[in-house]
């Protein structure tokens, strides 16, 4: 009969959960509970806290390893992450659209919970203009909606379309409202995203709309990516969840930038 592995203490147990991490990249709560011969709860204790650090990211089921503001999570991956919230906040974004608006959503997988909102109860002779795939597949067999896709050079982690084709083809159209997804929002520099082609995009779509609001999960805000979208009054509104810190919500709205949490 095999014996079992003694008991460790919490923080051994975090720092081998974490050695474990940086050599697989990904761990399950499971497969962590397991190993350890501990219950899921406790792991899920133990990886909160590890998150609460910025040592590792929460994802369904488990946790990654974080990225450098350099990189990038697959559209696969991002999807599992603060899922929940992110549904809170497209839908709260879908209702900010009035009838016979023009639109730009961004590519993300924040976006595109509001273009689920959208597909659900479309406003009357909306018009959709995204470069990202999933949103574009969402908005595509709604006979209410009339889409726009723009084309350029596909990024397959992101699943969408920049470089200089797609800004040409931004550049000539308008919209009333423009939702844009970040990576990171600092009150000091703005958005931020971690491709340079994507942040170019995205400030060509800023140009082109009335309107802009941030749609982010609280992790995103007060964070700085690689590539600079553009400057912070830019932004009329975020759109995020009730996790976020405080100190920034105050910051952003001295700023002039409504804040809607959820």
């Amino acid at each position: 009969m095999r014996s079992k592995r003694p008991r460790l203490l919490s923080e051994e147990r975090r720092r081998e959960i974490l050695s474990l991490l940086e050599g697989q990249g990904r761990v399950t709560v499971n497969s962590l509970a397991d190993q350890f011969h501990i219950s899921a709860v406790t792991i899920r204790s133990d990886l909160e806290e590890l998150a609460s650090r910025g040592l590792l990211v929460r994802s369904h089921g488990g946790a990654i390893l974080p990225l450098s503001p350099q990189q990038d999570y697959p559209l696969q991956l991002k999807k599992t992450l603060h899922h929940a919230e992110k549904v809170r906040i497209g839908r709260a974004a879908a209702q900010l659209i009035q009838p016979r608006q023009t639109v730009i959503i961004d590519g993300g997988t924040t976006t595109v919970e509001v273009a689920r909102a959208l597909k659900r109860t479309p406003p009357e002779a909306l018009t959709v203009i995204t470069h990202a795939l999933n949103i574009a597949l969402e908005a595509a067999d709604s006979p209410n909606i009339s889409l726009i896709m723009i084309g350029g050079l596909f990024r397959h982690v992101s699943r969408s379309f920049v470089g200089p084709p797609a800004e040409r083809m931004i550049s000539d159209l308008h919209a009333d409202h423009f939702f844009l997804a970040v990576d990171g929002l600092d009150p000091e520099t703005g958005p931020s995203t971690p491709d340079v082609l994507e942040a170019q995009l995205n400030a060509q779509m800023i140009r082109a709309a009335r309107e802009v609001s941030v749609i982010a999960d609280a992790t995103k805000v007060g964070r700085r990516s690689l590539s600079l979208i553009g400057d912070i009054r830019s932004i009329h509104r975020l759109i995020t969840d009730s996790r976020v810190n405080e100190e920034m919500v105050c910051r952003l709205r001295k700023m002039g930038i409504e804040v809607l949490v959820v």
